[in-house]
């Protein structure tokens, strides 16, 4: 489908999905965007829901301007996906080994490894820079208490909630593995001390919205901000690849008859902000719960633990600011879901997928989110598929 457009209070609302269906506090919440005195302009993506200040599933697009809240306390969440030279044949039928193998290696949770991950250690990792990167946290904001050494510690490390580790199949029978993760607790520290600092400034005190508080350019706080947010997108995905290379490595002993080679990785934020120019504007694109999706650009969209994902190649529509849909969408919260789904309805839901099944993720349960074919139809005009992977484990935090 094409977009519709909704009148807003300062730019029109361009929609990829039909607004009767949108909850009406995900809508007001798109109003109050639509009413910041920065904003260039407004695309939402299908999966669109309610979210903390700013709607999950938007992308605000502003003229010298950035909003914390619109990029959420994830900074960088995204996902990464590698082909394989497996195939299905391959795989055990009982396949719980394997994912024990993944929870031993890869810590979930809370959890974090006992002693750093040293990426020059990893085979095939990219390890250029790693000095500079580390060298950089000193200058993060010093207001937040965080210790270098947890923070060493996190890094090749899944998380909890939605984040997950999979190993897919696609419909032609190959394999693939596939993660989401963002910059663990070091992003949302850095998100919650900037928010604090925007919602205090004067600028921000008419807003309709205190959380769609924004910096301004050529301010020491939109300086500062933008320094951590870089940093903790270029943690986030640093995060990822280190945990592809600890699933990669988990693979390799698991499957050492097979030789098993791995493509290039295909990484996405959907979570954060990027400099890009519209209609000769140089422009801060805030993308929450959404990809980039210019011509060419290799995304992922991922479904819920039961009803597989979609690796996909942006068509660059610059009406949505080359930008697509981050996932199928929630369409009710974790505590809805608790209280409609059992246990019982989960293995149900996941069945055929080696995967927790207890009532710790019963709000992740495939149920509670929209349906992933609908979402990838209603953006025929952001991406194109390039394959459909089905999950045969995976692994939450």
């Amino acid at each position: 489908m094409s977009y519709t457009e909704v009148p807003g209070i300062r730019v029109p609302i361009r929609m990829w999905t039909d607004p009767a269906t949108v909850e009406g506090q995900a809508m007001q919440q798109l109003r109050n965007i639509s009413s910041l005195p920065w904003l260039h302009g407004l695309a939402v993506m299908p999966d669109v829901h309610l979210g903390k200040g700013a709607t999950v599933g938007s992308v605000i697009a502003m003229d010298g301007a950035v909003c914390p809240a619109a990029v959420g306390v994830d900074i960088g969440c995204g996902m990464t996906a590698v082909k394989t030279s497996l195939t299905a044949k391959d795989l055990p039928d009982d396949l719980s080994r394997l994912r024990s193998k993944i929870e031993q290696a890869i810590p979930v949770g809370r959890g974090l490894h006992t002693d750093p991950v040293d990426p020059r250690k990893l085979h095939g990792f990219a390890a250029t820079g790693w000095s500079d990167f580390w060298d950089r946290f000193d200058g993060i904001a010093s207001e937040v208490k965080w210790k270098r050494e947890r923070a060493a510690q996190q890094m090749g490390s899944l998380g909890s909630g939605n984040h997950f580790i999979e190993v897919c199949v696609d419909s032609s029978g190959v394999v693939w593995l596939m993660l989401h993760s963002g910059s663990r607790n070091i992003g949302k520290e850095l998100a919650e001390h900037h928010m604090g600092v925007a919602r205090s400034l004067p600028h921000n005190q008419g807003l309709v919205d205190r959380d769609l508080a924004v910096f301004i350019a050529d301010t020491p706080q939109m300086a500062a901000y933008r320094q951590d947010l870089f940093w903790a997108q270029e943690y986030a995905k640093n995060n990822r690849a280190i945990m592809m290379m600890l699933l990669q490595d988990v693979v390799r002993r698991e499957f050492a008859k097979a030789k098993v080679v791995f493509d290039e990785m295909i990484s996405c934020h959907h979570n954060y902000v990027a400099e890009e120019t519209y209609d000769g504007v140089e422009l801060l694109v805030t993308r929450k719960g959404a990809i980039r999706a210019g011509s060419g650009d290799y995304g992922i969209i991922p479904g819920s633990m039961g009803t597989g994902s979609y690796i996909v190649r942006g068509l660059g529509n610059e009406a949505a600011f080359n930008s697509a849909s981050h996932g199928a969408g929630r369409k009710m919260s974790r505590t809805a879901a608790k209280k409609r789904f059992t246990t019982r309805d989960l293995v149900e839901q996941t069945a055929g997928v080696e995967c927790r099944k207890d009532a710790g993720v019963v709000d992740e349960i495939p149920g509670a989110y929209k349906s992933i074919e609908k979402v990838i139809e209603q953006q025929k005009d952001l991406v194109e598929v390039v394959a459909h992977l089905k999950q045969v484990v995976c692994v939450k935090g």
